[in-house]
């Protein structure tokens, strides 16, 4: 076996979102920030998948649903729940405290 595993699917998917003009505006402020920051001038867009990789690295709640196995990665719609048993053999739950613990 090979120390690099394989390479993952490096396509690119083009994507359209519509912003408010507040967002753009902050978004075209971070960009001039940025260069700023490190002498290279890159546009808005260039910077939006690096700004979402980051957001979405730093999500812990997100981090650990995914680790849980609440979703495949790669379509939201289809999430992938695992079920624990209430009541089950060496479980202390009960469906009062778990319905407690989830009401907050």
């Amino acid at each position: 076996m090979l120390k690099l595993p394989r390479l993952p699917d490096r396509t690119p998917v083009r994507l359209t979102v519509t912003l408010d003009a507040p967002l753009n505006a902050d978004l075209k402020e971070y960009a001039a920030l940025y260069e700023a920051t490190y002498g290279d001038t890159e546009s808005v867009s260039d910077l939006i998948p690096f700004m979402l990789r980051a957001f979405l690295d730093g999500d812990r709640a997100f981090t650990r649903a995914r680790k849980d196995g609440l979703g495949d990665g790669d379509d939201p719609a289809t999430p992938k729940r695992r079920r624990r048993r209430l009541g089950g053999e060496g479980s202390t739950d009960s469906p009062e405290t778990t319905s407690q613990a989830t009401s907050s």
